[in-house]
């Protein structure tokens, strides 16, 4: 068999096609797939894909396309780099990275940016393909890779990537340059991309599209041009197209004959004040309206005038035409000034010109030079577009610019009539003639954009002797033509006469160019108008030139012609780079014509114009070194003069450009090889009158002329060395050693008094730099370098801060570290000594920083990584020595500085920052071993050494801010954080050796530790959040770096030996922050620490609580940002370790002698970070929904319960509120916010301030609480628990007299009675939910919970809901309970189905007379158990009567905390599940079924109904069953022979039965004679029917006449409950029977508050005795007909049959019909829940001492006989047996009635108190703690009662018992606090009309009480007195 050989060259390829890896060991690969090839076997590679270096494997040959590559540290660790184009490799990894990103941007419907994107990939794709191809010149090569990069670096942004450091269009390595280079490309491009230089230079674009106007007809001519309104002039020419007679381009083949461009508009030209003018002219008839004559001639006349600023276009979408509004002259005398007019708005002047005139314009502003402009917008210059001069030179002169344009505006003339009545109608026509008096073709331009033509037509003013015109034209002459070429003006009346002739009357002229070869002069002429009527006269030029042409220069004696009243004005405008309108100037450079008028021209051209020098600037410097080398003697001085004059006119920036133009005359014209010894000696002389001098204007102006003086020396010298051959060198030396003295010597004095030395060294300063490289070309470096050492040496040290020659010496030094001469390392050694000296006292004085930022850069860029030679070191020793400690300084100052508010001055500190940082980085990686050892050496004492190490690490931590760098700068942080890695390495060392044992500096190693946690937690470090191929790049160059700080940690903890304590707890945090970091190395190192740190704490206190303490409070905030993860927690937790060879902390303690609490720790830790892990992935989500409310729970719970951290219990209190009150749930919200309210008293007590409350008195945020929550319940419907909050708060009030307060109290309290009384509410649904299986959050897996739904919510809208909030969940469809497949499964299974509340305010709901409204609160709120009932069949079903067989399952869910609450949601505590009998089920039926006749009997007695139709509907119901077998279906079942033998314990439960049919017959009696009274008449043959059907149904049931225990009692029911003997049920039908004893301590004792308040933040339920509540638990019937809810689609396979399981309740909850209601009202009523301590009070008693569930029948069993004692009101009893099946014993009773009614809602009259609740026993007082109502003045406890009560002994006098009788409380007050109330009188409203006329309804059979159930009395539970709390001032 063939081995695998390693591969030499095939190391490298791209996939050609998918291949799945089918085979053995095979590799899938994908197409595009880059791989790295190791080994070769037969056509087969083995290797790995890039992307996924782990997974290895083989794959095909031919399936790879091979490419070249160049390979690093071959071997096992070997990388490949292909080597091909950088940039086609950048592009590559990019777009593969951009692939990814893409797809997920349509996941993220980012529409916009997903197209963008895929444009720009498939542009670069192409891009890619044409530099691959290879084909492309060089120049188009470098165009499409700038094009590649920047649309990389655009794709990069927008998506969020790092920015790339780039060198000519490649990526650069940041290892392979400097980092202040690296800084300076990061920044460059950083600039590039955030604020785009500033343009200077400006052009406009314009493209006249058409006029449209309705009276067109003529040819049009239009002009733009650019006018400033302010100087009201016109800025640029003209611009001028034709147009045809319907108003389009005459020539529209021609782009360039309607586009322009306005060139060179400075940036002061973007105005609101300038203004694009636009002037239309017709041609055609001289009035627009006049017929055709006869005549074709041709006028052109005014039509209308368009204006447009400038400034708009800047804001306006350049792509959009503009329409501008024409305007035209209400006078023609006015035409010239329409536009100005239209400015300044003068309407009186001009009118528009037509209400559908418009001008279609394209303007565009384009920004930049021309050239860059050609570049960007090549199609429009290859269309053609024509260039529209600015008037005059731009504002900066180009040199080799060549213009010769004479520009010659008409403004207007003055003429007489000529003999004629009207004005004329003056036309001037315009040529242009050479000296022979011939025209000059084509030379007369009107505008841009036409060609020239022979002559120019003014437009005709009609009937006007003193026409304004105000027209530019444009007289481009060659220079060679304009000596002796003159430009004629004609004037002609155009005659409107049918001939149509223009007459001539005469001419003006005027000569271009003066005798003395001076132009015309710029300005304003007033012309002289000629008389000539013959055109012959103007034939001969030569006969009038010899005429005056102006009025300005006639001789004084001619007065004729200047008494003449005819002129012209013209204002001429010369714009030329060849003449000259200066005399001077020609004078001087004719210097040897007039050799006597030299002095006087040298000492004139300081006055000529720098634009006419410029011109003449070769022939200027020419005829000044020809004077200089004629007459050096004579005029040495003054041509020295001139010459600076010249060189500092170039230093201006219009005429800058002309510098390049004086350096090609020195190298290439200048031959003065004679002048330097005058220059130098004159310079010199200069220099040597400094220190004399008074004034030094003239000689500052000498030095700031420095460079381009010694430039002339040297290249003078130059020219003579080479001419004679290197004679007088040593001449030449001595002198220039002789002119450095002096400048020495200069530069060495301090100033004394004013300050004109200083100023003009500070002059001379800033010019030296620039003679470096001219020094060089005649002496050595070493020379040079000396002439400036000694130069920069001699200067003053001790200077003012404020002194400008700080600055300038600065600048020097800038410019100094800049030149070539410092490049050379030769020269370097000799400056910089100076350089650094000079450097660190600018440093130190924090002065001019960014200057020092840029010098130190420089200096750094210089110093290349691979330079190891000597003198490279040396220097890094010098820079250290000198600069290091001022550095670090320098950026603690810069970067602790306060930044000022303008945006303006922060970049400027962030590039200073940058910059020292950059050089101090640049600095530690130039650092070796033997640098540190010497700087380390350098410190002379222990302080130093601390305190430079405080310094380096408080500067290291700057660096590390996210804020140092721009965010997309991940190369550059990750260059930094290498070099800060290597640096720490160094100096811990330091650390070690010299600041532990007895020297041990806690300072130090605190600053260090926090620098290693912050260095670990860096963003950009955390190589988890990256890509694939991002994190393999790092990890190749760089390594984990937090491991190996992890690593440097560890090692230096483990060194501090018994100093460690000096850390705990401080500490803990930090450490712990960092092992939340998700690398296994990094935590396996760490974790250790943590053991290290309880085993040390162990030792000091003997615990380690503090650890503890530290630890769960920093483990909240660090999880709650996002750290930490399920790995993490196992850590901790898991006893095997999890990764490498350090075992988990679990395991490391448990070897200890303290395990026992240390792993009690780490249990509530991993508990702690179970419930955060939660709350953290839950609160990610975007909307508020369960899972978020039920989580904060979770964690609220385990703060209070295990941590009793009370702070973090409040916050997430806070927490919990917000989200409630986001999601609207009011109620919910507060309840929240009375767990906060409850930690408070009504005391003074001063509070800090606490989240969002201010500093004040506990009373204070304690009222604030309660209005808050007050609010809350009124938002939320829930009246009843706000009165109660209502009643405390006046209280509080009332003790405070403040009445003010008590009044609104009371009025909102009022306010709630009126709201609950008027407004309807919906009764919500409840749910009870399963989640199943391992993938739900910790505090919902496997656990059950019941839910209240929202408003209007049925079952399958609550199941979609929950299906939404977990999407990935399975719905289970049975309500079965599941098995541990189900528990244990990786998934999400939910069980869902309706459930039945089972209230505990039994007494309310029971009373008759109370509204729907008041009992509709009861049904629902503070519910804590819920039933779920589901029929089946035992034993073998008979067809012919299935109520045989027919049980019920019925299961009881406790949950708890009762709802409403804190959260929608509980969780199940228990469920009871038992079977209901056939009989008992029967029972419940029939007992269902009389309470719901009694009802409706009443409700129609007392009029609440609105018509009978319920009663009706119910009654024919039973009967009609009854008649068709309902009842005899139960005879035939359980009255039958077989069935009594069989059965024989059921005795008792048959003879109930047989009473309750009984009882149902005569209750059918009762209510057919009630129906028969109040039966409409149309019904009354029903009502017939239904009789008759009712003597069958009795005689069915075999009923001649009742028993006389139906008889027996005469009693109505109006007012009372029409049902007796409610415990019939057997016990074990309701397992949790019995009553509860609930105490009360504060009157807020809201249910779903009280597992929340017990004092030691306990969950565990407190035992405080309550009243006896004597209610039954079968009393479920009163709510429900029928007993089983239907569980939708999730249990419908248990679907009940119809005459024994209810529904859930039906859409008609909320309606006001209490038969609906009742239809399908809840079921099982409970005893009110035991109430537990209140909050931080630790809880007294056993937590184990919860209530046991009781059997029913024995507390709440009715009591019949006065004689059987009863517990008195406010005796509370409890019944504390175990729960067993016991059967209740029932006797058919007489009872005796009392003479007197417990129950608010009833009359004290004989005949209605026997069918009271008091004695039926259905009725129970156990409403919920929200709803008590103390009338007792002298107790806390409660005061309900079960049934009535006699007096006895404990109980006070008759008289007592009458008055709590006369006392009503409303059902859902609350006992308060031993506040007395006054007595409440009985509501009208619910007072019982006493006359019935209906027959009496026999009472209910009373069952015999049980003996047993002996009371217990109120002493036995004495109520624990509150403990003073230690609660934090919260």
């Amino acid at each position: 068999m063939n081995m695998w050989i390693p591969t030499e060259h095939e190391k490298y390829g791209v996939v050609l096609a998918s291949f799945r890896g089918t085979v053995q060991h095979g590799l899938p690969l994908e197409i595009g797939d880059t791989v790295q090839i190791l080994e070769k076997c037969e056509g087969w590679y083995r290797g790995f894909v890039l992307k996924n270096p782990n997974a290895r494997g083989i794959f095909p040959c031919n399936y790879i396309h091979l490419k070249n590559a160049h390979i690093k540290n071959k071997g096992q660790f070997e990388t490949v780099v292909p080597t091909e184009d950088s940039v086609i490799t950048e592009m590559t990894s990019t777009l593969r990275d951009w692939g990814a990103m893409w797809k997920q941007l349509f996941v993220k419907n980012e529409g916009d940016l997903f197209h963008r994107l895929w444009h720009v990939m498939n542009e670069i794709l192409d891009l890619r393909r044409q530099v691959l191809v290879g084909h492309l010149t060089h120049d188009r090569m470098r165009d499409v890779k700038q094009h590649i990069t920047a649309r990389l670096d655009w794709g990069n942004e927008q998506l969020g990537l790092d920015l790339v450091p780039r060198r000519e269009f490649s990526m650069v390595d940041p290892d392979e340059i400097s980092i202040t280079e690296l800084y300076r490309l990061m920044e460059h491009r950083h600039r590039k991309k955030e604020t785009p230089t500033p343009v200077s230079t400006h052009h406009l674009f314009v493209h006249l599209k058409s006029l449209m106007s309705s009276n067109l007809g003529e040819e049009l001519e239009v002009f733009f041009f650019i006018y400033d309104s302010r100087e009201n002039k016109p800025l640029s020419e003209r611009f001028f197209v034709k147009l045809n007679k319907n108003g389009l381009p005459k020539f529209p083949e021609k782009t360039e004959r309607q586009c322009t461009l306005f060139v060179d508009l400075g940036s002061g030209d973007l105005r609101k004040d300038v203004y694009i003018v636009v002037h239309i002219i017709r041609i055609g008839r001289m009035g627009a309206g006049e017929k055709k004559n006869t005549c074709n001639v041709q006028y052109r006349r005014p039509f209308g005038c368009a204006v447009v600023s400038i400034a708009d276009l800047l804001t306006a979408d350049s792509k959009d035409d503009h329409l501008l509004k024409v305007y035209a002259c209400n006078t023609e005398s006015d035409w010239s000034q329409i536009h100005d007019n239209i400015i300044k708005k003068v309407n009186s002047r001009y009118n528009l010109s037509g209400s559908n005139t418009g001008l279609a314009v394209a303007l565009q502003l384009l920004h930049g030079d021309i050239e860059q402009l050609r570049r960007e917008y090549m199609v429009l210059f290859t269309r053609g577009v024509s260039i529209t001069k600015k008037l005059g030179f731009s504002d900066v002169i180009m040199p080799g610019e060549m213009r010769n344009d004479l520009y010659i505006t008409l403004e207007k003339g003055e003429f007489e009539k000529g003999g004629k009545s009207v004005a004329r109608n003056v036309e001037v026509t315009v040529y242009a003639l050479d000296t022979d008096g011939q025209i000059l073709k084509g030379f007369v331009a009107v505008g841009s954009g036409e060609p020239g033509g022979d002559e120019y037509h003014t437009f005709v003013l009609y009937h006007n002797n003193s026409p304004r015109w105000a027209e530019l034209i444009k007289l481009p002459i060659p220079v060679d033509m304009f000596r002796g070429s003159h430009v004629r003006f004609e004037f002609r009346h155009c005659s409107t006469k049918d001939k149509g002739e223009k007459k001539l009357f005469g001419f003006s002229f005027v000569p271009l160019m003066q005798e003395d070869g001076r132009t015309l002069p710029d300005g304003t002429h007033e012309l002289i108008v000629h008389k000539c009527e013959e055109n012959a006269n103007l034939q001969d030029c030569a006969r009038y030139l010899k005429l005056p042409f102006s009025k300005s220069n006639l001789p004084g004696n001619n007065q004729t012609v200047k008494g003449t009243k005819e002129s012209l004005w013209i204002t001429s405008f010369l714009c030329s780079t060849k003449l000259t309108q200066n005399g001077d100037m020609l004078d001087l450079l004719k210097w040897r014509a007039h050799p006597e008028r030299i002095s006087d021209s040298l000492s004139k051209l300081k006055e000529i114009d720098g634009s006419e020098i410029v011109k003449f600037l070769q022939d200027t410097l020419d005829t000044l070194f020809g004077i200089l080398d004629e007459s050096s003697q004579k005029y040495a001085l003054k041509v020295f003069d001139c010459l600076v004059h010249i060189i500092n006119l170039l230093q201006d920036s219009k005429f800058e450009h002309f510098k390049p133009v004086m350096d090609t005359y020195i190298e290439s014209h200048f031959a003065g090889a004679l002048s330097y010894r005058d220059l130098i000696k004159v310079l010199k002389w200069y220099v040597d009158r400094i220190i004399e001098a008074d004034r030094h204007e003239h000689i500052q102006q000498v030095l700031k002329a420095t460079e381009y003086i010694f430039k002339y020396i040297i290249q003078s010298r130059r020219l003579f060395a080479l001419a004679t051959g290197g004679q007088s060198e040593e001449e030449f030396r001595c002198c220039m050693l002789e002119l450095f003295m002096s400048i020495r010597f200069f530069l060495s004095q301090e100033n004394k008094g004013s300050r004109p030395i200083t100023q003009t060294q500070a002059v001379f300063l800033q010019q030296f730099p620039a003679v470096y490289g001219e020094l060089l070309k005649l002496f050595t470096v070493r020379e040079v370098a000396t002439f400036v050492r000694e130069t920069l040496g001699s200067l003053p040290t001790a200077s003012q801060a404020d002194c400008p020659l700080e600055a300038v010496k600065l600048h020097c030094i800038t410019k100094t570290v800049e030149s070539q001469l410092y490049t050379n390392p030769e020269s370097r050694c000799i400056l910089l000594p100076v350089v650094l000296r000079l450097l660190q006292a600018h440093m130190q004085e924090q002065r001019d920083l960014v200057m020092c930022a840029h010098i130190l850069t420089c200096m750094l860029s210089l110093l290349k990584k691979e330079d190891t030679e000597q003198t490279a070191s040396e220097e890094v020793d010098l820079i250290v020595e000198s600069v290091l400690g001022v550095l670090l300084r320098t950026i603690l100052e810069v970067a602790n500085r306060p930044q000022p508010a303008g945006p303006t001055l922060r970049p400027q500190v962030q590039d200073v920052t940058g910059e020292f940082v950059s050089c101090l980085l640049a600095l530690l990686r130039h650092m070796k071993d033997r640098h540190y050892q010497q700087l380390l050496q350098r410190f002379t004492s222990k302080d130093d050494l601390r305190d430079f190490l405080l310094h380096i690490f408080t500067v290291f931590r700057i660096l590390i801010r996210p804020e140092m760098f721009p965010k997309d700068w991940t190369v550059m942080r990750l260059v930094t954080n290498n070099i800060i890695i290597t640096t720490v390495l160094y100096l811990s060392d330091a650390l070690r050796k010299n600041f532990l044992s007895d020297k041990f500096d806690y300072k130090v190693w605190d600053s260090y530790f926090c620098l290693s946690v912050i260095f670990i937690n860096q963003s950009c470090l955390q190589l988890e959040t990256f890509s694939a191929s991002k994190r393999k790049k790092i990890l190749e160059k760089y390594g984990d770096m937090r491991v190996m700080m992890g690593c440097e940690i560890f090692s230096m903890w483990q060194n501090l030996g018994e100093h460690k304590l000096n850390f705990i707890p401080a500490m803990i945090g930090p450490f712990l922050e960092v092992t939340l970091v998700p690398q296994p190395d990094l935590r396996n190192v760490m974790i250790p620490i943590f053991h290290d740190m309880m085993d040390w704490e162990q030792r000091r206190s003997g615990n380690f609580k503090q650890v503890e303490a530290k630890l769960i409070d920093k483990l909240d905030s660090l999880m709650s940002e996002g750290k930490g993860d399920e790995t993490y927690r196992e850590l901790f937790n898991s006893i095997i370790p999890l990764f490498g060879p350090y075992p988990s902390l679990l395991k490391k303690i448990e070897r200890e002698t303290w395990r026992e609490s240390g792993i009690s720790l780490i249990a509530t830790v991993t508990r702690l970070m179970e419930r955060l892990l939660d709350y953290r992935d839950c609160m990610k989500l975007g909307e508020v929904d369960g899972k978020k409310i039920g989580c904060t729970v979770s964690l609220l719970n385990f703060y209070k319960t295990e941590l009793n951290k009370e702070e973090m219990y409040i916050r997430y209190i806070h927490k919990l509120y917000d989200l409630h009150l986001k999601a609207q749930n009011y109620t919910e919200a507060s309840y929240t916010l009375l767990l906060y309210d409850e930690l408070l008293e009504w005391s003074e007590r001063p509070l800090r301030e606490f989240l969002s409350y201010p500093m004040q008195s506990e009373w204070q945020r304690k009222e604030y609480l309660h209005l808050t929550i007050i609010q809350n319940f009124d938002r939320g419907k829930c009246w009843e628990n706000g009165i109660i909050l209502c009643r405390e708060l006046a209280d509080q009030y009332e003790s405070y007299y403040d009445y003010r307060n008590l009044s609104k109290m009371r009025m909102m309290e009022a306010s709630f009675y009126d709201k609950i009384m008027d407004q309807q509410r919906l009764e919500p649904e409840f749910f009870r939910v399963g989640f199943y299986g391992k993938k739900f959050p910790f505090f919902l897996r496997n656990k059950e919970f019941v839910c209240r739904g929202h408003d209007y919510e049925r079952l399958e809208a609550f199941q979609q809901r929950m299906l939404n909030e977990f999407p990935h969940a399975i719905a289970m469809q049975h309500a079965n309970q599941p098995d541990q497949t189900i528990y244990q499964a990786e998934a999400q299974y939910l069980q869902i189905y309706a459930v039945t509340p089972i209230p505990d305010s039994q007494d309310v709901l029971q009373r008759d007379g109370v509204p729907d409204n008041i009992k509709s609160f009861y049904k629902v709120n503070h519910i804590w158990r819920f039933r779920y009932d589901r029929p089946f069949h035992k034993g073998t079903k008979d067809k012919e009567n299935e109520f045989k067989s027919l049980w019920v399952e019925r299961t009881t869910l406790t949950l708890v905390q009762s709802l409403p609450g804190i959260s929608r949601w509980f969780e199940v505590e228990r469920r009871e599940l038992v079977e209901v009998s056939p009989l008992e089920n029967a029972i419940e039926v029939i007992e269902n079924k009389n309470l719901q006749l009694r009802t409706l009997i009443t409700q129609c007695q007392t009029r609440q109904m609105q018509n009978i139709n319920p009663l009706t509907m119910c009654l024919n119901g039973v009967i009609d069953a009854a008649v068709n077998g309902g009842l005899a279906r139960y005879q035939e079942a359980f009255f039958v022979k077989d069935y009594i033998m069989n059965h024989p314990e059921d005795g008792d439960k048959i003879g109930r039965l047989r009473e309750l049919m009984f009882e149902q017959a005569h209750i059918l009696e009762f209510g057919l004679t009630v129906h028969e009274k109040f039966v409409p008449q149309d019904m009354r043959p029903l009502h017939k029917k239904l009789v008759d059907q009712f003597h069958l149904m009795k005689s069915s049931l075999g009923i001649q006449e009742f028993p006389a225990y139906v008889r027996a009692s005469p009693i109505h029911f109006t007012n009372g409950s029409p049902r007796a003997g409610r415990n019939s049920a057997p016990n074990i039908m309701n397992p949790e029977g019995g009553a509860r004893v609930v105490s009360r301590r504060s009157p807020l004792s809201y249910p779903a508050v009280n597992r929340y308040s017990s004092s030691s933040l306990s969950s565990q339920a407190s035992n405080e005795v309550s009243n006896i509540t004597g209610q039954s638990e079968s009393s479920d019937e009163v709510f429900n007909m029928q007993p089983s809810p239907s569980t939708s689609s999730l249990s419908s396979n248990h679907s009940a049959s119809p005459n024994v399981t209810s529904s859930a309740p039906s859409s008609a909850r909320g309606s006001p019909q209490l038969s609906d209601k009742h239809k399908h009202s809840r079921e099982n009523c409970l005893s009110p829940r035991e109430r537990p301590c209140s909050a931080i009070y630790p809880n007294p008693l056993d937590p184990t001492q919860r209530p046991v569930p009781h059997p029913a029948g024995d507390a709440s069993m009715p009591r019949s006989d006065p004689n059987i004692s009863t517990p008195d009101k406010g005796s509370p009893a409890k019944t504390t047996r175990s729960q067993s099946p016991v059967m209740t014993s029932r006797s058919p009773q007489k009872t005796s009635v009392p003479p007197f009614t417990p129950s608010p809602t009833e009359c004290q009259t004989t005949g209605l108190v026997s069918n009271s609740p008091v004695l039926s026993g259905s009725y129970s007082s156990g409403i919920s703690s929200l709803s008590r109502c103390s009338v007792s003045e002298a107790s806390g406890t409660e005061n309900t009662s079960t049934d009535h009560a006699l007096p006895n002994s404990a109980s006070s006098g008759s008289d007592e018992l009458i008055r709590r009788e006369n006392k009503t409380p409303p059902p859902y007050s609350i006992h308060e606090r031993n506040n007395p109330r006054r007595q409440v009188p009985l509501p009208p409203s619910l007072s019982i009309p006493p006359s019935i006329d209906a027959p009496p309804i026999p009472p209910k059979p009373h069952q015999i009480r049980r003996q047993d159930t002996e009371p217990r009395r109120p002493d036995q539970f004495p109520r624990p007195r509150p403990i003073p709390r230690k609660v934090s001032q919260l």
